[in-house]
This record gives C-alpha cells, structure tokens and sequence, in this order.
C-alpha cells in the first residue's frame, strides 16, 4: 500500500475552491472606463521570443497583446526588449470560444470566472495548479533564453532545487521530509523533454506555502508584469498579473491576471466581475483593501515579486 505521509498531502492540497465574489452594484469612474475597449493596434513578435512547448511558430495574431484589447484612453506600459514582462505579454492564447480544460480532460465545470485560455498544456496528473503554473511560467521563460541558472525553487521543506544541477545529473530524492541530493553524474542534459522532468518535481514537492516564502513583497504602487498575489498555505492560492497599462491623463494602472487551479487546469486570464458590465478582465490598481477574483480574494498585501 503507498504511503502518503502529512508532508506529501500538505503538498498536494496548496490550493481550494473559494465563494465568487459579489459583482458590484453600480460602476464607478474606473469601471467606466474599464467598460470601453480601443482597437487593437497589433504588434509585431519580438525577436528571439519563444515558448519551447509550441508544437509550430507563433502567429502573433494570436498572442495576448494582440487578442486583449485595452480600455479607451490606456496605453500598455513599457517593457524591456526579453524581458520577462515582454515575453509573458506575447503569450499565446487560444481561440476566444476554448473551454477552462482539466488534466483529465474533461471541462472545468466553473467556466465563468475564465476570459481566455493560454495555448500551453496541462499535463496527463494533477500537478500543475496555481503556484504550478505561475512556477512554470517563470522557469519556461528562462529556459527559452537557456538562462538555466535562473531556473530555480524552494520545495516545501526549504531546499533549493535548480534546474542548473538538475541537467547535470544533482537531483533531489526525497524520502518521507527529508530531502537529499545525488551527485552529479558529469553529463549535462539540457532537453526539453528534462527540464519538464525537472518541473514535475517542482510542482510535486513545492506549491504556495515555499513560493511565498521565497518572493518579496512588493507594494501595489510598484506593482509589475511578472509579480504576483499570493496566500501561503495549505490551502492557499497565487495569480499572476501578465500585463498592465497605464491612463494617458490619470496615471491609474490596470492589470491582467492569469491563474491556474485545483485541481490542474488550463491558465487562464481572469474576469473582473467588479465590473461585470463589461465583463472586464482588467483590474484597477486601487482597488481598496481586497482583490476579488473570481475563485479567490486577496488582501492588498498579499503582491509579491521574483
């Protein structure tokens, strides 16, 4: 029989299902202009962008930018050239009628809290949920610029698990809470096939509680593309925020949020039903002392950073 101890199962249960928020009553100034999308102006595919799980090239058209729109009188922030803001914003999504899709391969049967899907798979268990997808997220960009020094997270217990080592043969094994490392065996692979090997262990053994405790707080006036809203715990849960743009004449900042959940599923771009009229998926940045999404409500310190 398999013995799952209280570790594995703290593990495995980083996030649950939570009440969806209330929508609002009535829209404020901000909700008005959330509630009128300007054309698309679309953008070209920077140079040297790639996500490595892509079967084909990635038609442009079909990356975020290109597919969400801004309110009337926004302009998306700058990014660096590579940055990781620059490729999380190219991201590709999936046509605008794609289902929220379990690991199992049936629908999600809550699908309205979802705006759109991004084109990036689940996975055949039930490993990559919230923390998961924002982990792979961040280890799949570096991997794109063989940056595999940076590819790097806590498990649980606190040990540091790199892919760095992981290619050159220094694996973690873990038995019961204790966690030990082999040596390296003096051959480097640098596969993809590898590095999705390396995340499985990640998504096994790390979740909420270790990114957390890893990230830094970030104050929501220094908010940026690539930071997150966090609840440590068990059960807990993390979004990403995938983009922001900025009022030409207010200066007010809005933002994108992407997420997986429990159990694995497709990340997805979520809707604001602050601003239900609309059916928005942008949120403001003053948005007082909670953040409500659609499965989970976070207070207005929970924003992390990498």
């Amino acid at each position: 029989m398999k013995v799952i101890t209280l570790f594995l199962l703290m593990l495995f249960f980083g996030c649950t299902l939570s009440q969806t928020s209330d929508s609002a009553e009535s829209l404020s100034t901000t909700d008005r202009r959330l509630s009128t999308a300007r054309t698309i102006e679309p953008q070209n595919l920077p140079p040297n962008i790639k996500y490595s799980w892509l079967e084909e090239a990635l038609d442009a058209k079909q990356s975020l930018v290109n597919q969400i729109s801004v309110p009337k009188g926004y302009s998306r922030v700058d990014v660096a050239e590579g940055s990781f803001a620059q490729w999380l914003r190219f991201l590709p999504l999936l046509p605008a009628d794609s289902k929220v899709m379990l690991f199992d391969g049936r629908e999600k049967p809550y699908q309205a809290g979802a705006y759109r899907v991004l084109n990036i798979d689940i996975g055949k268990s039930d490993l990559q949920q919230c923390a998961d997808a924002i982990m792979r997220l961040k280890a799949e960009y570096h991997y794109s610029k063989a940056d595999y020094a940076n590819i790097h997270f806590n498990y649980t217990s606190g040990h540091k698990v790199s892919f760095d080592d992981w290619r050159k043969g220094r694996k973690p094994i873990v038995s019961g809470n204790k966690v030990s490392f082999s040596g390296a065996t003096g051959q480097t692979d640098n596969s993809y096939t590898n590095f999705k090997k390396y995340l499985r262990s990640i998504f096994m053994f790390a979740g909420t509680a270790s990114l957390e405790k890893e990230m830094k707080a970030v104050s929501i006036d220094q908010l940026k593309i690539g930071d997150v809203f966090i609840k440590g715990g068990f059960p807990g849960h993390a979004v990403l925020v995938v983009d922001m743009a900025v009022h030409q004449e207010s200066g007010q900042k809005i933002f994108l949020l992407a997420q997986s959940y429990m159990p694995a599923q497709s990340i997805h771009i979520l809707k604001n039903f602050e601003h239900k009229s609309a059916a928005s998926p942008w949120y403001p940045a003053d948005f007082g002392a909670t953040l409500f999404t659609p499965e989970w409500d976070f207070g207005r310190n929970s924003s992390k950073g990498f």
